[in-house]
Formats: C-alpha cells, sequence, structure tokens
C-alpha cells in the first residue's frame, strides 16, 4: 500500500507538472532587447487622459503609442502585480503581506482558497508549485466591495475561470532560465529586502523604536512610517525562489533601490541594465497615495472614476516621476542599442462603483518603429506578458496562453 501511495503521489504530481499552464512562444511580436515596464497606481483611463495635472503623461499618450482598450484584472494592487508579471492572481485576491520564509505553510494554489481582503486571511505563503488559482468574476459582490452596484474587475463581461494548471512562476524565472536577466527597480526598498513589508527607505516594519530615543513623549512607533516601499507592489519576492535566494540570479540581489550604485539611475547611466525592468516609483509618486504623509502625498478626497475626485498635487507628482523616469531612460547609452521598449501602466483604477470600468492607461514607448498610433483592442496585463515573454522568446505562462488573450504586436511593432 505504501508503495502504491508513492506511486500516486509522484504519478499526481508528474501530471501537474505536465499539464502546468506554459505554453508556446507567442509569434508576430518583435524582438526586444529591453524593456521597462513603469508601474503606476490606483487610477482609471479617464482620471489620467485631459487631466491638467498630468500635462507629461498626456503628450507622452500622444507621442507614442496609446492603448485605448486596455484593461486591469480586478483589485487589489498586488493581484495586478502577479498578473503583469505572472499571468494569474496565483489565488491572491488581497495585498496581504508575504508570510516570509514559511515553508510548512500551504500555498493558495495547494489549496485552491483564494488569500481575500472579505473574508480577512492570512499572510501570504511563498508561491511556488502548481495548482489552482481564483477565478476573476466580471463584477466583484464579495471581496473589495459587498454588494451591488459592485467592482467591475474588468470590462463589465469579461471573466476569468479559476484554473488548476497554474504554474507558480513568473517572468523571472523564464529570463534566468533563458540565460536574461531582470531587475525590480523599487523606489526607497531597503538594502535587504528579507522580511520588509513596508519602509521608508530607512525605518521598516520590524525596526526597535524603543532603541531610537526612548525619551520621545510620545515615542516613535511602526505606525509613524510612511510607507514609501510595499512588498506588495513587489510581487517578485512573494515567490519561494526568489525569498530563498538559492540562485543569485532568482533573489533578492535583483530587487533595488532607484538610488546607489546597483540602483536604476546608476545602470542607466552606464548602460548596463538587464533585459526586463520593472520599476514601481513609492507610494507617493507612483499616485496611490499614503495618509500620513504631506499634502502632496495624501489620498484622493473621493474615488468616484472622476477627475473631480482626485487630489491634483498627488496626480501632479505622478506625472514629474514619470517624466523622470522616460527621460532617464531615453538619455541612457542602453537606449540606442538594439530594440527597447518602455511602458508606462496603471495597475487598477480607482475602486469607483459600477458603472465605471477597470480601464487603465497604458502607452508603449520604442526606439524603432512607429509612434502616434492609438489602439482600440481589448487587452488586458495577461496581453503585456504575452507581448513581452514573445518578445523575449519565452513560452507563454498561464493566462497569457489564453486563446483569448492577444499580444500587443501592433503597439510594439515596426511600419
Amino acid at each position: 500500500m505504501k508503495r502504491k501511495a508513492l506511486f500516486a503521489g509522484l504519478l499526481a504530481l508528474a501530471t501537474s507538472a505536465a499539464f502546468a499552464q506554459e505554453g508556446a512562444v507567442p509569434k508576430g511580436i518583435p524582438h526586444l532587447d529591453h524593456v521597462f515596464v513603469i508601474m503606476m497606481e490606483n487610477h482609471g483611463y479617464n482620471q489620467i487622459l485631459t487631466n491638467p495635472n498630468a500635462p507629461f503623461v498626456n503628450r507622452y499618450a500622444q507621442t507614442a503609442n496609446l492603448a485605448t482598450n486596455y484593461f486591469a484584472v480586478a483589485h487589489p494592487s498586488l493581484t495586478n502585480y502577479l498578473e503583469v508579471v505572472g499571468g494569474s492572481n496565483f489565488g491572491v485576491l488581497s495585498d496581504n503581506d508575504p508570510d516570509w520564509h514559511n515553508a510548512s505553510c500551504l500555498t493558495n494554489l495547494a489549496t485552491g482558497v483564494a488569500s481575500t481582503d472579505n473574508p480577512p486571511t492570512g499572510n501570504i505563503c511563498p508561491i511556488e508549485g502548481s495548482g489552482t488559482d481564483a477565478a476573476t468574476p466580471a463584477i466583484d459582490f464579495t471581496n473589495e466591495t459587498q454588494g451591488p452596484p459592485g467592482d467591475i474587475n474588468i470590462n463589465g463581461t469579461a471573466s476569468y475561470s479559476a484554473v488548476a494548471t497554474t504554474l507558480g512562476e513568473t517572468i523571472a524565472e523564464q529570463l534566468v532560465a533563458k540565460g536574461k536577466t531582470w531587475k525590480s527597480y523599487q523606489e526607497n526598498v531597503p538594502a535587504n529586502p528579507d522580511l520588509v513589508n513596508y519602509s521608508d527607505g530607512v525605518f521598516t516594519n520590524n525596526t526597535d523604536f524603543t532603541k531610537i530615543n526612548p525619551q520621545l513623549n510620545p515615542p516613535l512607533n511602526n505606525g509613524d512610517i510612511v510607507r514609501l516601499y510595499a512588498a506588495k507592489h513587489n510581487p517578485f519576492v512573494y515567490f519561494q525562489d526568489v525569498q530563498q535566494g538559492t540562485n543569485p540570479l532568482l533573489s533578492y540581489a535583483q530587487v533595488v533601490d532607484f538610488e546607489g550604485s546597483t540602483g536604476l539611475y546608476a545602470d542607466l547611466r552606464a548602460g548596463k541594465v538587464p533585459t526586463f525592468s520593472f520599476i514601481a516609483p513609492n507610494q507617493c509618486n507612483d499616485q496611490h497615495g499614503r495618509g500620513n504623509s504631506t499634502p502632496f502625498c495624501a489620498y484622493d478626497p473621493n474615488d468616484d472614476g472622476t477627475q473631480a475626485g482626485l487630489n491634483p498635487a498627488l496626480i501632479l507628482v505622478g506625472d514629474n516621476t514619470v517624466q523622470k523616469l522616460v527621460s532617464a531612460i531615453h538619455s541612457s547609452p542602453a537606449w540606442a542599442r538594439g530594440h527597447n521598449a518602455i511602458v508606462v501602466l496603471w495597475d487598477e483604477n480607482d475602486y469607483s462603483l459600477a458603472p465605471n470600468t477597470n480601464q487603465v492607461v497604458t502607452i508603449v514607448d520604442t526606439n524603432y518603429g512607429f509612434h502616434q498610433r492609438p489602439n482600440g483592442r481589448f487587452y488586458t496585463h495577461f496581453s503585456l506578458l504575452r507581448t513581452l515573454e514573445g518578445a523575449f522568446d519565452l513560452p507563454c505562462l498561464n493566462h497569457a496562453c489564453d486563446a483569448s488573450t492577444a499580444a500587443m504586436s501592433d503597439l510594439f511593432g515596426e511600419r
């Protein structure tokens, strides 16, 4: 009986691996040498386009290539970050922190039970293996909002069923397997991001404030930290191989700040950039906002899908950040070599209820081919991953393999 049980277990593992969601290399996409993905936060398409406080982004959308029918996939932030880099939510429908280095927990893929905000669930087991991710209904009535009219997860009609053959990896694993490179550039991330859920670049959730000027009255505490860096915007640290760091090419060594000798701006100045750069400004500069920072970083007063409900200073700060990043990339020696692209996109809309959809601005800028060409084909975050995988000669991953997922070849194409 023991031998039969062992054989059955091995067969189940082999079957799971054999049918995991990694498919053929997507075709029809120009080869790319370097891609820079800049991820902004929590604003819908019509809140950014035509907004007078986002002058650079609006000029950029007209001079580069604009996807006019591009949608995020559900809520909250972490879900969308995972979908951009891994083609799945991996059973994560929350912004919960990683369950760092917990080797005994069962992943959401293994249990088939989603991490959610409602009901609240615990920290997220390091993602690995294969299993069942979470379904994405057309309209959410239970997780981020309760009851009608609900949050529209995509465009109001599109949805995704749970997939039992979801593979727990990202484009980072694929790049390393292909002999290519990646970095997650995270503004204000500490030098060692292990166990760090949030930080202002100096202090973290792990800081012991009793050892820092204990005479202060009232004393400092972790709640005083402005959460500029957040693990929920750094999807790679949720994966077991990155947490373990057995392979230095799949480790925290690839997670760096914007500043410093190995940071984004130093890499750009030197022209030594990875194949894939995932760039996440801090939560003031990415337009997310924080409640305990300056008025320029304050949350939007009203999440109703309109420009009137926004904090204009937060929009302007984010616009300046995009301009600084794009200018630095354009000035890098790396930009002039080979075929390269910049993608600026927003992770999701502002959580406003139906009938507002989850449409977001996505701009593609290349150093070759056509520009000033908007495109109205239906795309999602899965489309972006499919496109990048095709451009890097990588197999498609999870929902990037779906027949309904179109590659953004036109926006990345040549004349």
